[in-house]
């Protein structure tokens, strides 16, 4: 299989996309629908999407950002808060205005202030989510200052998600972009209700790449880079075919010197050569034949959706990842692996 000169796989979807919105949404959108027939859009904007109204008004802003001659559907995921309504987010799951629920603890990423301080307050909800199949997405991170920043996620399964699982045996679940090995194993033993996606990015840097000659601002990430080991589980992971890991960039862009500061922001805008990215990851542990399974089977499959009729062909053949991305005259967002060559080019749809 790795010997192949062209591979064509069904569209894939990215499960876990940042946006943001006004001229950075206008700039990066186009990268996520040249890819990806669908996109679920993360909630954590300045002013969160936590309403149906919100939800609506937002999906419509990146509808007019999105390339007018590409199929693409931005499937809208609402904030979790603390007050948050339950009644208005199951009727906008019954209405297809939400896909999914965000479960952001308090502090934990870009704009997650507004975030949940206490998960049992919210347990009302999960028990109706439950009962009408709404998918609860989570940053599975502890947010205690007592606790190491690399323990964060396998503290966070231990003391909330398996209580959480034990007490909501039906709710879905997928814990975002995992990134140890405690959350693999975590997701394999688990029934199929549980589901795990996986960046690009976390299995190609460890966190000792975040220092490789200095401070490297955009290998900067939360949740952040873990050991080797825990990048090794992640490749073999991603490319086992186990049903319940599937793609979700978590491409995060941030302006440049917003990057290049002294507190600089948490995110790795992966968007433009995303797809590129997976393939040569795949193709590095010998297993192109189960790319289509994890890019564009095992997510549609977990969220109950179609699996998308289009094709797109992935060619062997020398891509350059951009220097930068222009947001305005002096405005810029770096790619991750900015300025680097990959083993893949996207042919078409």
């Amino acid at each position: 299989m790795n010997d192949f000169k062209k591979l064509t796989i069904c569209r894939p979807d990215d499960w876990h996309v940042h946006f943001r919105d006004n001229n950075i949404l206008k700039a990066v959108v186009a990268f996520t629908a040249r890819q990806f027939a669908r996109a679920m859009v993360m909630p954590n904007l300045i002013r969160p999407v936590k309403t149906m109204s919100d939800s609506i008004a937002y999906r419509q802003r990146i509808l007019e950002a999105s390339p007018k001659d590409i199929k693409f559907n931005p499937l809208m995921v609402c904030y979790l808060t603390d007050d948050a309504c339950s009644n208005e987010i199951i009727i906008g799951y019954k209405e297809k205005i939400f896909a999914a629920v965000k479960f952001y603890p308090s502090g934990a990423t870009t704009n997650s202030e507004f975030g949940v301080t206490d998960i049992t307050q919210v347990y009302s909800l999960f028990e109706k989510m439950s009962q009408v199949g709404m998918p609860l997405l989570v940053h599975g991170e502890v947010m205690s200052e007592d606790i190491d920043i690399f323990d964060r996620e396998a503290i966070f399964i231990e003391k909330v998600l398996v209580p959480l699982v034990m007490r909501f045996p039906e709710l879905k679940i997928v814990l975002e972009h995992v990134t140890t090995k405690e959350a693999v194993d975590f997701v394999c033993e688990q029934n199929s209700n549980i589901g795990a996606t996986i960046t690009a990015h976390h299995m190609i840097i460890n966190r000792s790449d975040m220092f490789q000659g200095g401070i490297r601002p955009h290998l900067f990430c939360l949740p952040i880079a873990k050991r080797e080991s825990h990048r090794i589980a992640l490749r073999k992971a991603a490319t086992s075919g186990h049903q319940s890991f599937f793609l979700g960039t978590d491409t995060a862009p941030h302006l440049k010197n917003t990057k290049e500061t002294a507190c600089g922001c948490a995110g790795i805008f992966s968007a433009p050569t995303a797809l590129e990215m997976y393939a040569q990851i795949f193709e590095e542990e010998k297993a192109l034949d189960q790319l289509e399974s994890f890019a564009s089977h095992n997510g549609a499959n977990f969220y109950g959706l179609p699996i998308n009729k289009d094709k797109i062909t992935l060619e062997r053949s020398f891509t350059k990842v951009p220097e930068f991305v222009a947001v305005s005259k002096k405005e810029r967002i770096i790619p991750f692996l900015a300025g680097e060559k990959l083993n893949w080019k996207l042919a078409g749809i």
